[in-house]
């Protein structure tokens, strides 16, 4: 467990940047679960994304303070290239092995890098670096959706590329455990525990899997994500209905140059998590 005080001097409050959308649409059927990405729709994402610094980061100052503080005798530059060559190598391994879209486990990654044998110093660098190059913080009325939600009745789950420390977001911002949030621990997907990652259709189908033993169909599902490659085509394909978050123009992905998502449309566009509760 990653204690907030460990990494409390990295968190720092983030504002969204508009975008050019408009909310529109409407939902056709009702809705019993919603379903959830992370990164850049229910927190701020600095980098727009979980994972995603630049190897020309601005923050390359605050890595070479971090490697200083571990006793690390590697270059900013150098700790980089390794990290990156490490992911691009797991990568390839799971590929070689049918992977459609790999994932990594941080945490394994960072043991090769630094090199650690201590998983949790591994892990405690991991969440500082990751939060020195993506900063994150919680969109405007987070915790106001989740308790609308709560109240209605509406079953809750995430569906999201994500690693280890994900979950602590809740409770370091919101002080609370999923749980807590009412967000079912069968319904959660992130993509580190299975080194598969969106936009794979693996994750939607094993949740849609789970809701129909609870007794929810897919069409009585909303998925709400940022990205219309990541988020929208999969869940669609998996019959859920849609809502593309497009509150912060960080990390909107329309993807218009990509064949799967040119004639793709969300059931809903919102700009403000608020507006989602009018729909459900």
């Amino acid at each position: 467990m990653i204690e907030k005080k460990s990494v409390q001097k990295y968190l720092r409050h983030l504002v969204p940047l508009p975008t050019s959308l408009i909310p529109r649409g409407r939902l056709q059927n009702k809705i019993k679960c919603v379903l959830f990405d992370i990164y850049g729709t229910l927190f701020i994402s600095g980098s727009g994304d979980i994972s995603l610094a630049d190897k020309k980061s601005p923050e390359i100052g605050q890595i070479k303070k971090l490697l200083a503080q571990y006793a690390i005798r590697k270059t900013p530059q150098t700790l980089l290239g390794e990290y990156y060559r490490a992911i691009k190598s797991r990568h390839k391994k799971l590929r070689q092995r049918g992977v459609d879209f790999p994932e990594v486990n941080i945490d394994w990654i960072w043991m090769k890098v630094l090199p650690e044998n201590d998983r949790n110093i591994a892990r405690q660098f991991a969440v500082e670096f990751e939060l020195i190059t993506n900063p994150v913080y919680p969109m405007p009325n987070l915790a106001r959706l989740l308790s609308a939600c709560r109240h209605q009745g509406i079953s809750m789950g995430i569906i999201s590329n994500a690693q280890f420390y994900t979950p602590c977001l809740f409770r370091w911002f919101l002080n609370s455990d999923l749980k807590d949030l009412a967000i079912d621990p069968e319904l959660v997907f992130y993509s580190y525990r299975y080194e598969v990652a969106k936009p794979s259709p693996m994750l939607f189908k094993n949740a849609a899997e789970k809701l129909k033993a609870k007794g929810i169909s897919p069409s009585n599902v909303l998925y709400l994500g940022n990205d219309m490659l990541n988020d929208i085509y999969p869940a669609k394909a998996t019959g859920f209905q849609t809502a593309l978050f497009a509150g912060d123009n960080r990390s909107l992905r329309l993807r218009s140059d990509d064949p799967r998502c040119k004639n793709l449309r969300a059931d809903l566009v919102i700009t403000d998590l608020i507006q989602l509760i009018r729909h459900i």
